[in-house]
């Protein structure tokens, strides 16, 4: 049976689609692929720090007393004692208090200007005013009032958290589909039944998202934070190693800064992918 070059071509046309198909990448190697140029990311970070600090610095530069050479086994011999992990769970204790100061103001309020169109024009301005000034820049005002210890610290993080979790539930309010709120007065809802079902999960991909930006800035703000005179935690452990001239213990803990920063915003995104698919 002879077969004709149009069908041929044709078959072969039919055929591109598969082999272009078998082709592609699974899902399983493209997340393989992420890690690994994840990983090697970190490591081109690593030797540029190197080659800063041990090849292009003198040998008496002040430079190389913060060579990875001494701070990453340094890191392994804070991670086995107990003094780095008091000052991290203190940190953390800091930063979830800060971001439950903000929750708890930021949501209401974003509920209300979001739902109020004469609650938008009036805080607004307000709003956006605040939200420009540097958390930081209230660190004198803060210790005035409430005095040396966490009490400062906790009205500093919740000051820079509660803006993206205010406007981002203000912009969920705001993205509802009517026609949701409609068919809640149409079922005769009390407006404590329209809240619970319909607004509040109507807008929690919102808020999740507030709070993963939230805690990415509290968690920048908090080392500052704490050198305000208190006696435990990141920022006060890094001011304690300065005055040591504990270098290697210096570059170390800013090492463990960034992975716990990272830890908490992967936490924080696979929340969001969990609870509000498409935001993270």
């Amino acid at each position: 049976m002879s077969v004709t070059a149009e069908e041929a071509s044709r078959a072969g046309f039919l055929a591109r689609p598969e082999k272009r198909k078998q082709a592609l990448p699974s899902a399983g190697q493209r997340r393989l692929l992420h890690v690994g140029l994840g990983i090697a990311g970190l490591v081109v970070i690593l030797l540029a720090w190197w080659i800063s600090t041990d090849l292009l610095a003198s040998e008496r530069s002040f430079a190389r007393r913060f060579s990875p050479i001494a701070a990453l086994p340094t890191l392994f011999d804070l991670v086995r004692g107990p003094d780095l992990w008091l000052h991290i769970l203190v940190s953390l204790k800091r930063v979830l208090i800060g971001l439950g100061i903000a929750l708890v103001v930021g949501v209401p309020v974003g509920l209300l200007v979001g739902a109020s169109k004469l609650a938008e024009a009036a805080t607004t301005p307000a709003f956006q005013f605040l939200r420009m000034i540097s958390p930081l820049s209230w660190m004198p005002v803060a210790v005035m009032v409430f005095g040396v210890g966490d009490v400062p610290i906790y009205f500093l993080l919740g000051f820079a958290a509660i803006w993206p979790i205010l406007l981002n539930t203000a912009a969920g309010v705001r993205q509802l589909d009517p026609h949701w709120l409609l068919l809640a007065r149409s079922l005769a809802a009390t407006g404590w039944e329209t809240l619970t079902r319909v607004i509040v999960p109507g807008v929690l991909g919102h808020v999740l998202t507030g709070l993963r930006l939230a805690i990415g800035i509290t968690w920048i703000v908090l080392v500052p934070c704490e050198m305000l005179g208190v006696q435990a935690g990141l920022g006060y452990f890094i001011l304690d190693t300065r005055d040591r001239l504990a270098y290697p213990e210096l570059m170390a803990t800013v090492i463990a800064i960034g992975v716990i920063g990272y830890g908490l915003d992967f936490a924080a995104r696979v929340i969001v992918q969990r609870y509000a698919p498409g935001k993270a």
